[in-house]
């Protein structure tokens, strides 16, 4: 069904729906876009919706990154934005009657804008697309709600349950109690992502207070995988507002509590849709030659993983958050975890990027290194037992300056997305870090401003 028969049907069967929220999702994972009366609903979603170019390029705060090249100098001229097929769907947590639809922008000759995050991943699944393979792929998403009220000297606490405000010392970790003292929420989120056709599985109550993960099935899709953790972003965030609280991906919003990550599940079907990460009686060489490519691009793609300032909190040991590019067969300590416990579903787990990242790079880095593992034949070294990294095992970027430097001179991250992405890409992470440097935080002048 074309698109335009398709919103047709959609309006058919919704008649209530007042309004579209039609988006792009920018550099930093961020849906930025515009509210359509449905009047006028029709004609976008056949036709195109123009948006300023730029908007791939605007820095966490939402200013333009002239060094990006998109805004100043150029004009600043519009795009044409076109649905994503399937993601025209109805908002549940809001009380007016609403649509929503992503959408991504086209060059006037069909092709995807290179700016465009989604048209990044694209082009890395066209280079699988000519070796005959299709990425499965599955993301699991850990936030934490918190309490909307929030003040300089109390910016985030977590919510009151119904047995009172946690104290921040306790886990609970895989608590079905504390589920069901947001059993709405977790209704809500549910009932929206059926709504969006998002294919949310378990949810589960993670280590921290107010944290929780939302697993997302196995698709043969890596863009559709990206989609659905965008969106599934949006409902989180959406579903606990109109519940009174707000939720959070922040990697690490309590300094003293877990971070939250974005883990990577994927493995790689062949033209006969058999999974070639399957050996006779281990892990097959292609599964391993990945996982040499996963690692060696690792140092060099985390500004992409661990995209800001507060990410990099994160990464620290006894956390379950990597910081050494190692590999070991279900081992959550890892960096990369080979999962080969049901041999049909072998596949690889990457654990390092947080959940304050764009889907769309982190998932283009992860295959576009996998695939140069294979190509190159790439050894991933010796599996660590426990939480004990050889030496052998390269430590990850510690310090965003230093990651966003090794990442605007990676040749890997050239070939993977494109030197004009690279660049744009690198653009943008320096504004952001040039305005950290000028802001004194206040446990500098707590240490400094009476004592030196």
């Amino acid at each position: 069904m074309d698109i335009d028969s398709y919103a047709r049907k959609f309006f058919a069967e919704n008649p209530d729906i007042e309004v579209l929220e039609a988006f792009v999702i920018d550099v930093n994972g961020v849906p930025r876009g515009k509210w359509i009366p449905r009047e006028r609903a029709l004609d976008v979603l056949t036709n195109g919706m123009a948006i300023p170019r730029s908007v791939y390029a605007l820095d966490v705060w939402g200013r333009d990154v002239n060094a990006a090249g998109l805004a100043e100098g150029t004009g600043d001229p519009d795009g044409l934005c076109f649905p994503v097929p399937g993601t025209l769907s109805r908002v549940t947590w809001l009380s007016r009657p609403t649509a929503q639809v992503l959408l991504e922008m086209r060059n006037p000759d069909g092709t995807g804008f290179y700016a465009d995050p989604r048209q990044v991943l694209a082009a890395v699944l066209e280079r699988y697309k000519k070796l005959k393979l299709t990425p499965v792929v599955a993301t699991e998403l850990e936030f934490y709600l918190i309490d909307p009220v929030r003040s300089a000297l109390d910016p985030v606490r977590p919510p009151n349950t119904r047995d009172g405000r946690w104290h921040t010392g306790q886990t609970q970790v895989l608590s079905i109690s504390e589920l069901q003292d947001f059993e709405e929420v977790f209704y809500g989120i549910s009932a929206a992502a059926r709504a969006q056709n998002v294919p949310a599985d378990t949810t589960l109550r993670e280590n921290g207070p107010g944290q929780y993960e939302i697993n997302l099935n196995h698709v043969p899709d890596a863009l559709a995988a990206a989609d659905y953790a965008v969106l599934l972003k949006r409902i989180v965030k959406g579903v606990a507002r109109c519940n009174d609280l707000d939720a959070t991906f922040m990697a690490k919003p309590y300094g003293m509590q877990a971070g939250s990550g974005m883990h990577v599940h994927f493995s790689v079907l062949d033209e006969d849709g058999k999974n070639i990460y399957v050996g006779e009686d281990a892990p097959s060489d292609r599964l391993m030659h990945s996982v040499g490519g996963l690692l060696e691009a690792m140092g060099e793609s985390m500004a992409i993983f661990a995209p800001h300032q507060n990410s990099y909190r994160r990464l620290t040991p006894s956390e379950h958050a990597p910081t050494y590019a190692s590999w070991g067969f279900d081992n959550r300590s890892a960096a990369v975890r080979v999962i080969t416990a049901s041999k049909p579903a072998t596949r690889i787990e990457h654990r390092v990027a947080g959940a304050d990242t764009n889907p769309y790079l982190v998932i283009a880095m992860i295959l576009s290194a996998a695939l140069a593992g294979m190509k190159e034949k790439t050894s991933p070294g010796g599996a660590i037992s426990g939480d004990e990294h050889a030496i052998s095992h390269e430590p990850l970027p510690t310090n965003w300056d230093y990651a966003i430097q090794r990442f605007a001179k990676s040749s890997f991250a050239y070939a993977a997305l494109g030197p004009q992405y690279r660049g744009l890409y690198a653009a943008c992470k320096h504004q952001e870090l040039a305005e950290f440097a000028l802001r004194v935080t206040d446990v500098e002048y707590d240490a400094y401003i009476r004592t030196v």
